[in-house]
């Protein structure tokens, strides 16, 4: 070990080796499909510590053993909440909201469409897609249903609150301010409200992507899953997608990251926009 290093060691307050990394590796990726690159071990010590302090752990093997010692303990949540990387913002891959405005267009008379934000975090990219929704029908009510799922369970409970602080709504239109939000006062000064009839459009539930069964039914119309994917190995991904394909309307479509390629499931989906994709065959 080298003296910066063994410097860093030092100032820890737990120690953590590569021994103690391999397995937090080993765990998430069991558990959630999750694959940790190795220039994460200081973010994951980070995160980690925190747990470790709240649980009155001694050390990352006592804390590591309890895990791998019981599947059913309760601190399993806390563990995947604490390695769950939630970046997000309102209209994030701003490209993709007109893209969803022109698909529910083609909706039949009476149909309501159904859409599925899998990886809600704090709810900025499902009232994203509400606020679309409200634009595109010129209503408040507009026949539209969204589903927001998330893995992270502390972020869905932000998420149904849906009150942010001000430097959050930077990337939204002062119009779009106005209509979509009320701004607090006195206690709750610096801080909007998403209006009622935007979260009236949105059912918030907790799901793990590598759950082998999902609890909802298709079809949906559009499913977004973005930046979640780079997260998952290739096969795990593979997988996802096999999942998503059956739960697709007829001309659905899967929007995707900026920065997440499909090659491997060609078989599955073909790209048909800048990040958006269709079923294979439908």
């Amino acid at each position: 070990m080298n003296v910066r290093a063994w410097s860093e060691q030092n100032v820890r307050e737990y120690a953590f080796s590569v021994h103690n990394f391999e397995c937090v590796k080993r765990l998430i990726y069991a558990r959630a499909g999750i694959a940790l690159a190795e220039n994460r071990q200081e973010m994951v010590y980070t995160r980690l510590s925190r747990r470790l302090r709240a649980t009155g752990s001694r050390g990352f093997g006592e804390y590591l053993e309890r895990l791998e010692g019981d599947d059913r303990d309760a601190e399993w949540e806390s563990f995947v909440n604490a390695l769950t990387t939630n970046l997000t913002s309102f209209f994030r891959e701003a490209h993709h909201f007109p893209i969803l405005a022109e698909h529910v267009k083609k909706r039949q008379p009476g149909q309501t469409m159904k859409l599925w934000c899998s990886a809600a975090s704090t709810g900025e990219e499902p009232y994203s897609m509400a606020m679309t929704m409200v634009e595109t029908f010129n209503s408040l009510k507009p026949p539209v249903r969204i589903l927001a799922t998330d893995i992270d369970t502390e972020v869905l409970a932000a998420a149904r609150k849906g009150v942010y602080s001000l430097d959050r709504l930077e990337s939204i239109s002062p119009e779009r301010i106005r209509r979509f939000f009320l701004k607090g006062k006195n206690s709750t000064s610096g801080y909007a409200r998403v209006r009622q009839e935007l979260r009236d459009l949105i059912t918030f539930r907790p799901l793990n992507l590598q759950d082998p069964k999902w609890p909802m039914h298709g079809p949906f119309d559009a499913i977004f899953c973005r930046n979640v994917m780079i997260y998952f190995d290739k096969p795990t991904q593979y997988q996802i997608l096999q999942k998503f394909v059956p739960l697709l309307n007829h001309g659905g479509l899967l929007f995707m990251g900026h920065s997440e390629v499909f090659q491997h499931a060609s078989d599955l989906i073909r790209l048909v926009d800048r990040t958006v994709y269709k079923p294979v065959g439908k």
